[in-house]
């Protein structure tokens, strides 16, 4: 194909009604409504609507139907409903934006180029649904412009370095695009020697599993360029274990059939998955199904999250309870906070220190270096923690 100007398009998913190729869905066709307004919700009050609306126009607000589907009603503090509605704590003044310092490691415009290996490439401008405690919900907003549809200067900064040999898609959700120009993509990247690893950032699963179930050109782009020594590997985005259903769950085998690696990885978030048992549960179902969890995060001090973070300690007894649970193959995950300067694992707490490792560092003599830092229970960042002296 013609690399000089590669173009990608978001739309909404695809939905097929041909019975997909010979490897594929198993669940029937099901067309998957967005709504992008409170106002279409029958569950919520007038009064609720009227007070989550200046939350909304502030952080982007939507969700599909399906998704919808899955929340308890009855329960104010379902987490369905606390991961995709509004509240009205979003607004309080509290953290950053770019709470990570994204802008410090672009490149060109939609590239990010932070560890030696592995580049990011913006490429789409929408998700399936805005969970409330997105770290990059400034992408989402009419003013910002750093997503890049026209990719062609993301593939030229990655052909010219050699190091790169992964490349992640994200933005927004790379599975919204148009399976053609997906496809465009995957070539591209493909044709560039020493890339290896191409990764797909997505939540569809949960939020839409037919949007892969029931798209053959995509399931056939996944077999075309994932196999032998170069793969596509989805890093999906389950955060709860009501989130695998038996969609979601039949979206994974598709993506296992059609040549894709697939693992997961989510935050601890407040309200939504902070339980020991709800983790582990999502962990061992996680191992069963072929798509084991990656990374936990902590959540980022992003603007509007407030209401969803929880300090260091906290997270880490969640986590580390979670993983005494289950076989060994639930309990792979390391716990990381992406930080500016890197990504730091949480090795261990006790009564009077925190331990951290570089698992990854933007300036390379960084990478495995240990930090020794007082325990502060309401820490919620790196930032808030104090070294200790010497």
């Amino acid at each position: 194909m013609n690399n000089d100007s590669l173009r990608i398009r978001s739309s909404e998913p695809q939905q097929s009604t041909s019975g997909g190729p010979d490897i594929g869905p198993h669940i029937p066709a099901t067309r998957v409504n967005y709504l992008r307004s409170l106002s279409k919700i029958v569950h919520l009050s007038d009064e609720a609507k009227a007070e989550l609306e200046s939350v909304s126009k502030q952080y982007a607000f939507r969700v599909s139907d399906y998704y919808l589907g899955l929340v308890d009603w009855g329960d104010p503090d379902d987490p369905i409903r606390q991961l995709i509605l509004p509240r009205v704590e979003e607004l309080h003044e509290w953290g950053s934006l770019d709470a990570s310092n994204e802008l410090s490691v672009t490149v060109a415009k939609g590239v990010q180029h932070k560890y030696k290996d592995t580049a990011l490439l913006l490429c789409n401008k929408a998700c399936g649904a805005y969970c409330r405690y997105c770290f990059r919900k400034r992408l989402f907003m009419n003013e910002n412009d750093e997503v890049m549809h026209d990719v062609t200067e993301g593939i030229r900064y990655i052909t010219a370095h050699p190091e790169i040999n992964n490349v992640l898609l994200t933005g927004g959700d790379p599975l919204l695009i148009r399976a053609n120009r997906l496809a465009d993509l995957f070539s591209s990247l493909s044709a560039i020697p020493h890339v290896r690893v191409i990764r797909l950032g997505s939540k569809m699963p949960a939020f839409n599993p037919w949007c892969i179930l029931d798209n053959s050109e995509l399931q056939a782009a996944f077999r075309t360029f994932s196999g032998g020594a170069r793969r596509i590997y989805l890093m999906a985005h389950f955060d709860h274990p009501r989130e695998l259903t038996e969609p979601a769950l039949e979206s994974i085998a598709c993506c296992l059939a059609n040549g894709l690696i697939c693992v997961n990885q989510c935050p601890v978030i407040r309200g939504i998955n902070d339980d020991p048992g709800v983790l582990a549960a999502l962990f061992e179902t996680l191992s069963y199904i072929g798509c084991p969890q990656y990374y936990v995060f902590q959540c980022r001090p992003t603007a509007g999250n407030e209401p969803y973070c929880l300090p260091i300690v906290r997270t880490w007894q969640v986590f580390s309870e979670a993983m005494r649970r289950g076989s060994g193959l639930a309990r792979r995950a390391r716990l990381v906070l992406s930080h500016e300067t890197g990504k730091v694992e949480v090795m261990s707490v006790d009564a009077r220190q925190i331990y951290l490792r570089y698992h990854e560092a933007k300036d390379p003599a960084d990478t495995g270096r240990l930090l020794i830092c007082h325990r502060d229970d309401q820490a919620v960042w790196l930032d808030d923690l104090r070294p200790v002296d010497g």
